[in-house]
């Protein structure tokens, strides 16, 4: 009986045919990136500002520029009204999300406030209800901002000591360059999109740090076993044959992921699309900085082809071969 694959035994793709495009396209992203988030900044949720987020639901269509209109009057400072859309929400149920920045010396703001919120937007739409209110503090929201970042960072250097264990230097270098990758690409996007960027997403991050670093240890220790069993062929011959041994198993890994994460963004609701777009979005980036970003960064570093060998230039006389 004849088993169906994605992708064939003898496949033989050649990963750095293209490398000047792949990496360097790369490059020129990460460059695009950091470049957005300067100018455009990110879309901070209000686990990361500081304020009282308001999910509100009524019966007549949004109408953001009288809701709008209707707190200005109330000098609450910085407020911002977004329509929610979802495509399981009935035909009568209209869902939009008010976040009111935090107010001088308040934690969250006061029942007296919630009720002048309410009442002038029921001027506005009689039908209108409040479903939901979250208020985090100014300073609850910095230490939030601190403790994400340590997170994010504590998590890559923990991959990275654990890899420079596992593996050469080589590797964890090329593991670290494809985590700050995925991480930098990611945030990118969000900023350019101007997608929600709350402790949610800080989730996601690590779900992808942990998804790529997974992804790209399979790949490495193919290529670890393949350098002990080709000792005289050139690296770059080794890598693209230990990307190509693992390519069914990334495809399949990949691909079933993201058909799972793919019913979740269209039926998973407005609260968690933002969570799950960041990993939807990191499980691709992550796939594929582990065939074109880690491997291409361990080529260019070179690696011993024996192990038992005391010079640490031994084995490195393919590393400069033009890919």
């Amino acid at each position: 009986m004849r088993h169906f694959r994605l992708v064939p035994d003898d496949t033989k793709i050649n990963f750095f045919k293209y490398a000047y495009v792949t990496f360097g396209g790369s490059i020129v992203l990460l460059i695009a990136s950091a470049i957005l988030w300067a100018t455009m900044g990110l879309n901070f949720g209000i686990d990361f500002r500081g304020g009282t987020t308001i999910r509100t639901e009524s019966e007549q269509p949004v109408d953001t520029g009288a809701y709008r209109s209707a707190l200005d009057a109330l000098d609450l400072g910085d407020v911002s009204v977004t329509e929610v859309y979802d495509p399981t929400f009935a035909a009568d149920e209209n869902v939009a999300s008010i976040r009111i920045q935090a107010q001088e010396g308040e934690e969250s703001l006061p029942a007296s406030t919630l009720s002048e919120v309410q009442a002038a937007l029921q001027q506005v739409d009689p039908t209108l209800q409040f479903t939901n209110t979250e208020s985090v503090g100014p300073k609850v929201s910095q230490e939030l901002i601190r403790t994400a970042i340590l997170a994010v960072t504590g998590a890559i250097a923990a991959i990275v000591i654990y890899i420079w264990l596992r593996f050469e230097w080589q590797f964890a270098t090329g593991a670290v360059v494809a985590l700050v990758h995925d991480v930098g690409l990611t945030i990118g996007l969000f900023s350019l999109l101007q997608i929600r960027f709350d402790l949610a997403t800080i989730a996601a991050i690590l779900t992808i740090v942990g998804y790529s670093i997974n992804d790209t240890v399979v790949v490495f220790d193919r290529v670890r076993e393949n350098l002990r069993k080709f000792k005289t062929m050139p690296l770059v011959d080794v890598l693209n044959i230990s990307a190509n041994e693992t390519l069914s198993r990334t495809v399949m890994t990949s691909g079933t992921t993201l058909l799972a994460l793919l019913a979740l963004l269209i039926l998973g609701g407005d609260v968690i699309r933002g969570f799950v777009f960041a990993i939807f979005w990191g499980i691709i980036v992550g796939t594929y900085s582990s065939i074109y970003i880690a491997k291409n960064i361990v080529l260019m570093l070179g690696v011993k082809r024996d192990w038992s060998k005391k010079d640490p230039k031994a084995g490195t006389q393919f590393s400069n071969i033009d890919a």
